[in-house]
């Protein structure tokens, strides 16, 4: 069966619109490992219904709720894969994108030990005012992982690549993009 085509138009608008969804997603990434609590609030509308398990209720709520969690590990890392997007229509779309989490804390010896998770987020998204946000998310916790004894933050002479550390948002190298 053929599919009707689609003008030019309509085709650019679709994939302005996927872009503007992916760039969402690797802001919701970046803003929680430099705890830019800001930043964080702007990648779901405030109203948007939120289910991980551990929170359910809105958007606005839970943003400080899973910044206190972040801020409690010393090392973070958020890692989502290639977004599938379904355009529903020109302001709704459903997107499920797969993702990769890991987190340490210091323990009272002085050594770092955390847990890697894999999920994946089932997104809604809206388009209100011209700005694509996500208006529901479910994430679905796959599997996890502990991570016993990491590095510590002194670099290692024989490789010697700095490891960032920040407890709070601020950080010098960090950049609003």
């Amino acid at each position: 069966m053929d599919r009707p085509r689609m003008t030019a138009a309509a085709s650019l608008e679709d994939l302005l619109a996927k872009d503007a969804i992916t760039d969402v997603l690797a802001r919701y990434s970046r803003t929680l490992d430099w705890l830019d609590e800001e930043g964080h609030a702007s990648c779901y509308w405030p109203d948007a219904a939120i289910d991980y398990g551990f929170f359910k209720g809105l958007a606005a709520d839970f943003v400080p709720v899973v910044m206190a969690i972040e801020r409690a590990s010393a090392r973070r890392w958020h890692l989502s894969g290639p977004p599938a997007i379904h355009l529903i229509d020109s302001a709704h779309a459903d997107v499920e994108t797969y993702g990769l989490t890991a987190g340490a804390r210091q323990g009272e010896d002085g050594t770092y030990a955390g847990t890697m998770y894999g999920g994946r987020y089932l997104d809604s998204f809206e388009k209100r005012a011209g700005e694509w946000r996500i208006a529901r998310r479910d994430y679905v916790l796959d599997w996890s992982h502990p991570i016993p004894n990491q590095p510590v933050f002194d670099p290692d002479a024989a490789f010697p690549l700095p490891i960032l550390e920040f407890l709070q948002g601020g950080h010098p190298k960090y950049r609003v993009l």
